[in-house]
């Protein structure tokens, strides 16, 4: 399969962006402090494959450890859709929570696999 334009939000909506992604690429189920207790899965796409669409001025920005992500959530329902960061090779990139993807109905279908940010 090959990349296709998706749409995500928060769960009130404020936060709304558009990414073009492939989802038959693995996610990650990432252990880390923060991953585990939000329950995201992550794919990770670079960041001229993101239009944020609303919500610039109600998202809030966390970050910790070595503060390379923002860890972004909305300032009012406070749910993760995404995060921005720079990637191994400097370049930058978005991390998508794909359970907040508007077509992503069933996780089980897709590719997760497991990191074990918690030991990185």
């Amino acid at each position: 399969m090959t990349a296709t334009n998706h749409k995500g939000s928060c769960h009130c909506g404020k936060v709304r962006y558009e990414v073009t992604m492939d989802l038959e690429k693995p996610v990650l189920s990432c252990n880390c402090s923060i991953c585990q207790r939000k329950g995201t899965l992550l794919g990770f796409v670079p960041a001229d494959a993101f239009r944020l669409v609303s919500g610039k001025d109600d998202v809030t920005d966390y970050q910790f450890g070595t503060k390379n992500i923002h860890h972004l959530f909305c300032s009012t329902c406070g749910v993760t859709s995404f995060a921005t960061g720079t990637a191994p090779d400097g370049s930058r990139m978005v991390a998508i929570n794909v359970r907040c993807l508007e077509d992503v109905t069933d996780v089980k279908a897709l590719n997760v696999q497991e990191f074990d940010g918690r030991s990185q």
